[in-house]
């Protein structure tokens, strides 16, 4: 897959966790250990969920954490 593949139509829970834990990193916010682990979260519950493959998760968590 493309990398732009492994990012098209993820899940909201997963969009919402990139996005803040990105915003976070801009604010330079004190608390990234936990939207890092809500991202690793949010990877693992849709991964398991069958919502994402494998691959996605490998690449996101590769790519965010």
């Amino acid at each position: 897959m493309e990398k732009d593949d492994l990012e098209a139509d993820l899940p909201s829970s997963i969009q919402k966790a990139i996005a803040e834990l990105l915003q976070g990193e801009k604010e330079q916010v004190l608390h990234l250990d936990c939207l890092s682990d809500e991202l690793y979260g949010a990877i693992n519950a849709n991964l398991w969920g069958g919502c994402i493959t494998e691959e996605q998760a490998d690449y996101l968590r590769k790519k965010y954490l």
